[in-house]
């Protein structure tokens, strides 16, 4: 059934009450804006729409569109009065060559590089402080997590970030962050097909009184309105999707998920799509979910999801279609 106005949350311990739809903009490259200016307005008029209509907290980070999205960011919001501008919560410790821009970003943790990295997103961003500062990846340059999260620690101490966060992390990981001190939120991927997080770093969350961000919940498309069986064959192979095996491998397990719980949405007149993030949202400890838009449609296409409530019959039959098709794993209720 359909609820009635936009809902929040508290994230974690802080003191930060949040809706439980957020905008992720990690999709708004490529830099070059001088090729694709059309495409930057439109960026900016549905970060806009987002935020009339409620949504108060936006995804970024600075890899990005090599600073591009928190770029567009600024542009977006500076004309917006302070008091009714959105929480932005950006990331760092992906770096890029600026005369190289097409060689691959590396994930590092020196924490020469991770302080550099804050004050540039402060400067791109045009704000004070940032209000949430994730480390975005476990770094390959063989820093350990006890030296980069003392680094967040000690920029959320000297007022460059309200709060820290670690994304993409595993359960061990979290535990030698908290170790040194709190780790304020947590961000992870997760869907109806793809369900890991909520028996590995969910239930940690939970016990350590951590937020909890998800993102990815249509599985970057899989729960579209278009998604079909010929959908994974026919991405373009310059689309980062082709190399994912959710869109390769297992298209006719994902596939069938998706028609498996087409019924449900049928039954409440929304689309799969808003069923999917509508999912995410029934589970305990789940302060928000980040859908991704580059156009004012698109926001408006995800933002039912807020006012949706699944019930137990709901989710017994998302339940069963997963367990009938076999695709993801993890637990398939909350």
């Amino acid at each position: 059934m359909l609820g009635t106005g936009i809902t929040t949350a508290r994230l974690g311990r802080t003191d930060l009450s949040i809706t439980r739809l957020g905008l992720g903009l990690w999709t708004l490259g490529p830099r070059d804006a001088a090729r694709h200016p059309e495409a930057d307005e439109r960026a900016i008029k549905a970060i806009r729409l987002a935020v009339e209509r409620g949504v108060n907290w936006i995804d970024t980070a600075a890899v990005y569109g090599l600073g591009h999205s928190e770029t567009l960011i600024r542009r977006a919001l500076e004309p917006l009065p302070p008091d009714e501008r959105p929480a932005v919560f950006t990331k760092c410790g992906v770096v890029w060559d600026d005369t190289r821009p097409s060689a691959p970003p590396r994930r590092v943790g020196d924490a020469a590089s991770l302080r550099a990295g804050a004050y540039a997103s402060l400067r791109r961003l045009g704000v004070e402080h940032l209000d949430l500062l994730q480390m975005h990846w476990p770094p390959q340059d063989g820093t350990p997590v006890e030296d980069y999260w003392q680094t967040l620690l000690d920029l959320k101490a000297e007022g460059v970030a309200r709060y820290v966060g670690l994304a993409n992390h595993s359960v061990d990981q979290l535990h030698a962050a908290e170790r040194l001190g709190h780790v304020d939120a947590v961000k992870q991927p997760f869907s109806i097909a793809q369900r890991e997080f909520a028996g590995r770093e969910l239930p940690w969350c939970l016990e350590h009184g951590t937020g909890v961000l998800v993102y990815r919940p249509m599985r970057a498309g899989l729960f579209s309105l278009g998604f079909t069986r010929r959908t994974a064959v026919t991405v373009p192979t310059e689309d980062w999707r082709s190399r994912r095996p959710h869109f390769t491998d297992k298209e006719e397990a994902n596939a069938a998920l998706v028609e498996a719980v087409r019924p449900v949405a049928e039954r409440h007149g929304v689309s799969v799509g808003v069923l999917a993030v509508a999912w995410t949202l029934a589970w305990s400890g789940v302060s928000g979910v980040m859908v991704g838009a580059r156009r004012e449609e698109q926001v408006e296409a995800w933002l039912p999801a807020d006012r949706l409530r699944l019930t137990d019959t709901d989710l017994l039959e998302i339940a069963a279609a997963i367990e009938r098709t076999g695709a993801g794993e993890g637990p398939s209720r909350p």
